[in-house]
């Protein structure tokens, strides 16, 4: 089950908040709590020595707990053992928790780190790293080319043997290329000029725009266009424009994931640190679990449904759109008794940082 928080109202949706007595609520977060801190199974004398001050008797909570187990939120590994909350506990305690407050010095220091860095792509490397170390789990960022992008310059360069190099260059300093061969040749004069026929009418352009201003344009001078013309055909036919703006996925972290206290095999772990590898996977994890608008931060509590090895593993994400044209997807990815609390946290703060920043 995915839950979204809106960062800015700092609650849940009304229908996701649980409606079951505050008593037993308050039990069962005491529980999960005590599972994040230690990963071992909670007895009801620790709950009433450490969260209830003696209030409740063990006994008390004992039957409280043999309710929560009934209705699908704990689970009872060993007859003798204490209780483990089960994904839908989390999902609860998760609902719980308030909006921290966001540190103006935290987010000063973090718009500073990202700041010193020219590109957006970088950027959204860097604060991969930032939440990777702020959370100490995995911390994944990836930036999403749009048709919102906006044309700096493009340059065109000769490579012999009637084979042309087009290199693309967009506001937010992404830069894509392509080689392309061509059906009779072209000199570097000839390119320069439709170089700068490019970059003196277009820059600044959208580049979805750009594409169907210069098409239109071509068209209505079929008729009567000069070399230069005929050039700037041949180029825009071989794709000029319409270069392939691939996601960038970054990932840091997955050594955070050895000894958190699962129970894997070498064979599971290799298998898991080889999804994660992935990068097109990873992609669609964050895709199919962080559909939800800007400034909405996701929480997927287990990740079963993506990839078997997952299903003990959360992951808390936001969407971000950047002044650029860029779209960016930030997310931890962790065990799924991670600190919550100071993950939400951390991807608000990175998420704000990055978002404030001028191209």
């Amino acid at each position: 089950m995915c839950l979204f928080y809106n960062t800015l109202t700092g609650v849940f949706p009304p229908a996701m908040v649980d409606r079951k007595p505050s008593r037993s609520m308050n039990i069962l977060h005491a529980i999960v709590q005590a599972h994040i801190e230690t990963g071992e199974p909670v007895a009801s004398r620790t709950i009433s020595r450490r969260w209830s001050g003696g209030a409740l008797s063990p006994a008390s909570i004992r039957n409280v707990m043999a309710d929560l187990c009934d209705e699908g939120y704990l689970a009872q590994p060993h007859t003798s053992a204490g209780r483990v909350p089960t994904a839908k506990a989390y999902e609860s305690y998760v609902r719980s928790i308030a909006e921290q407050r966001v540190l103006r010095a935290e987010l000063q220091r973090i718009r500073t780190e990202l700041s010193r860095l020219d590109t957006m792509e970088d950027r959204v490397e860097l604060s991969c790293h930032i939440l990777t170390e702020m959370t100490r789990n995995v911390g994944i960022a990836a930036a999403i080319p749009t048709s919102g992008q906006t044309l700096d310059q493009i340059e065109l360069l000769t490579l012999g043997e009637q084979r042309v190099l087009m290199i693309v260059v967009t506001r937010d300093r992404m830069i894509r290329n392509r080689v392309v061969a061509l059906e009779e040749p072209v000199s570097q004069d000839e390119l320069n000029s439709i170089r700068n026929y490019i970059n003196r009418n277009f820059s600044g352009w959208i580049l979805a725009d750009v594409k169907e201003e210069l098409k239109s344009r071509l068209e209505a001078e079929s008729a009567a266009y000069d070399e230069i013309l005929k050039k700037l055909i041949l180029l825009y036919d071989k794709g000029l424009l319409n270069l392939s703006f691939n996601p960038e996925v970054h990932l840091e972290g997955t050594s955070n994931l050895v000894g958190v206290g699962l129970q894997w095999t070498r064979e599971t772990m290799r298998a898991l640190f080889h999804a994660l590898e992935e990068k097109k996977r990873i992609l669609e994890l964050l895709e199919q679990f962080m559909e939800k608008p800007e400034g909405e931060v996701a929480v997927q509590v287990g990740l079963g449904g993506a990839h078997p090895d997952l299903g003990e593993f959360s992951l808390i994400g936001l969407n971000v759109r950047l002044p650029s044209g860029l779209s960016a997807k930030i997310a931890v990815l962790g065990p799924m008794r991670m600190d919550y609390g100071n993950v939400i946290s951390a991807v608000q703060h990175v998420g704000r940082a990055i978002q404030s920043l001028p191209v």
